[in-house]
């Protein structure tokens, strides 16, 4: 199955007119032409011609779905059409999250022979990410930063749900940074410290002597944000009483500064976030059915840390750049592997609070177990959870600790997915640390 020469010849001088990086691939993940906004991109780096794609931009040695991603080519082989998916790249900028659309090309017998890459990297640069604090390459992150580059382009209203303290104001400050609306305002709301008297006022502002006190006209925060992102804080926080008055916004777009009879529009974009469980709130007549329809036209579900594995430890070694005060600290392995371990109720924030505590307690550079809170320590930590490798790229992890990992390896009967299940981590986690058990087995002959 191949494409004629000339059919071959013509679709790479096709790629050559797009804007956008695109690669050429075949059926085996081969790199056969690149265009020259990929090549401007890639530009100082090897070659890529001749290499496969999971090589270049993932540093593989396997292809993705081998190590615990998703793999574009592999979901077009099976659906037999265009697929969609958010990788994790290494450019010769950095690492940078970047959204892969995937086509397959076909011959005259209507076989699959190659496969069209159009790689586009997000808006919001890595570096970006990592200084607001979203960090993270597990699978349950990728997979919620996947759902944000699919809907920050459009207008539709989102709804951020997860626990306390998993960053709703960031991925929401993301969304807007992703939307054609990052050069206008980004307002947030804390609607459960508005007291029910004034949230009407602060929301939709009011005229000069609307009421006692109101000396003069107040610009409420809808209009602040026109052109905008308006981000309602905790928005099942809001009473009955409240919701009624949010309902014109949110069906019409339409609001009243108190004290005015003209019909103002909005020309912002809602996103919400919450803690609660909305449905459960409808069904127990706390909060407007109407209500919720129109702000969960897009869900999107933040993570608990718990569940981000590896993530635990790329976000201390941020957060300890932050809370650090111009020093510069490192983690022990066993500071480390509490660290991976313990459940963290409440969540990033959490692990801030124990790293500027552990910061303040720590006189020399290194983070020990000590300097983390006793109280916690004397916590069980999970069982059967892969034991982390140190935080530091320059140091590899402890012979003892490879040798207990080997011998888990090597006593486990089931396939691999099923060894990551039992051991607690994703698999493309499982096969990085297969790697490096590999190198280490081979240093030790």
């Amino acid at each position: 199955m191949t494409l004629a020469p000339k059919s071959l010849s013509e679709l790479i001088s096709f790629l050559e007119t797009l804007a956008e990086p695109h690669i050429l691939c075949d059926r085996d993940y081969r790199i056969v032409a690149a265009n020259q906004a990929y090549r401007v991109k890639w530009a100082g780096q090897a070659e890529p011609l001749g290499h496969r794609c999971y090589e270049v931009s993932h540093r593989y040695t396997v292809p993705c779905d081998q190590a615990g991603e998703s793999c574009p080519l592999q979901g077009s082989l099976r659906s037999g059409k265009r697929e969609r998916v958010l990788h994790l790249h290494h450019t010769p900028q950095g690492e940078t999250f970047e959204s892969i659309e995937l086509s397959p090309v076909r011959d005259a017998n209507g076989e699959i022979t190659h496969y069209v890459e159009k790689l586009e990297p997000l808006p919001v640069a890595r570096s970006l990410t990592h200084a607001q604090g979203l960090i993270g390459r597990s699978p349950v992150f990728m997979q919620m930063m996947e759902m944000v580059s699919r809907v920050a382009p459009s207008d539709a209203s989102v709804l951020l749900q997860g626990e306390s303290g998993t960053g709703k104001e960031l991925v929401a400050r993301a969304i807007h940074q992703l939307s054609r609306r990052a050069e206008r305002p980004f307002v947030p709301v804390d609607c459960s410290g508005l007291t029910e008297t004034l949230f009407e006022s602060e929301l939709f502002g009011h005229e000069r002597g609307a009421f006692t006190g109101a000396t003069t006209r107040k610009t409420g925060l809808v209009e602040a944000a026109s052109g905008g992102t308006l981000f309602l804080d905790e928005i099942g926080d809001i009473p009955l009483s409240i919701q009624v008055k949010l309902l014109r916004l949110l069906e019409t777009g339409t609001y009243r500064l108190v004290g005015s009879p003209e019909l103002r529009k909005a020309e912002v974009r809602i996103v919400s976030a919450t803690h609660r469980s909305l449905t459960d709130m409808v069904l127990q007549g706390t909060f407007r059915q109407d209500i919720f329809y129109r702000l969960n036209i897009f869900p999107v579900f933040l993570p608990p840390l718990r569940e981000r594995g590896d993530d635990i430890l790329l976000l201390a070694d941020a957060l300890l750049k932050r809370v650090a005060a111009g020093r510069v600290f490192r983690l022990s392995a066993e500071a480390a592997t509490w660290l991976g371990r313990y459940p963290y109720p409440g969540n990033v924030r959490e692990l801030r609070n124990i790293l500027e505590r552990a910061c303040l307690l720590c006189d020399g550079d290194e983070i020990r177990l000590a300097h983390l809170p006793s109280e916690l320590v004397l916590n069980i930590p999970r069982q059967n959870a892969v034991q982390p490798w140190p935080v530091s790229r320059k140091q590899s992890p402890p012979t003892f600790e490879m040798a207990a990992f080997a011998q888990q390896v090597q006593s486990f009967a089931g396939n691999r997915k099923a060894l990551a299940r039992q051991l607690g981590c994703s698999e493309r986690t499982l096969y990085r640390r297969l790697t490096e058990l590999e190198a280490w087995q081979k240093s030790q002959v």
